[in-house]
């Protein structure tokens, strides 16, 4: 490598930020009559991709409470969430300044309960319910797939202990 290289690649190193935190909600319900199990999906305000509700720490909550929190303002999902995390993924923002960073973004399970009629958000975004076949092909990031997946995995074992009673409500 040659010293100039050598120093640009130094450079890089030195203004390169660390990913910024986000969380985010897998939210899901299990159909009654069915038993199916359905992810929701919804597309962001800018770029039309599909995602799932997710926003910045706030403080005086927990990064869970943010996750449920962004549920509910984004796509107007209520329900219980879990409080470890399912995992995490990354991807690269476009903030309003048009600046690129990365995100790092904490996933937390939340089985809905009630979806609300009105929400901060509504209008500005569609939202769907879809199996988690679905969301991993909709979605791009490969993490984020990934944990559909294993979400799904997960659920199939649950799902295959419970008797119809346990089963939620759609």
């Amino acid at each position: 490598m040659t010293l100039f290289a050598r120093l640009a690649s130094d450079v890089q190193l030195m203004f390169r930020r660390p990913p910024r935190q986000q969380y985010a909600a897998l939210c899901y319900r299990v159909k009654k009559k069915s038993s199916e199990l359905e992810v929701l999906l919804m597309t962001s305000r800018d770029t039309g991709r599909w995602v799932v509700p997710k926003g910045w720490p706030m403080d005086g909550r927990c990064s869970y409470e943010v996750a449920a929190r962004e549920a509910f303002e984004e796509a107007g999902a209520r329900g219980t969430v879990e409080k470890q995390p399912i995992g995490t993924y990354s991807y690269p923002k476009v903030l309003k300044s048009g600046l690129r960073v990365a995100c790092r973004v904490q996933v937390y399970v939340l089985e809905v309960s009630d979806i609300a009629k009105n929400f901060k958000e509504k209008g500005e975004r569609k939202v769907e319910w879809v199996s988690c076949d679905e969301a991993v092909k909709r979605v791009q990031e490969p993490e984020l797939r990934d944990l559909f997946l294993l979400f799904k995995r997960r659920m199939a074992e649950q799902l295959a202990t419970r008797s119809p009673k346990q089963i939620p409500a759609e």
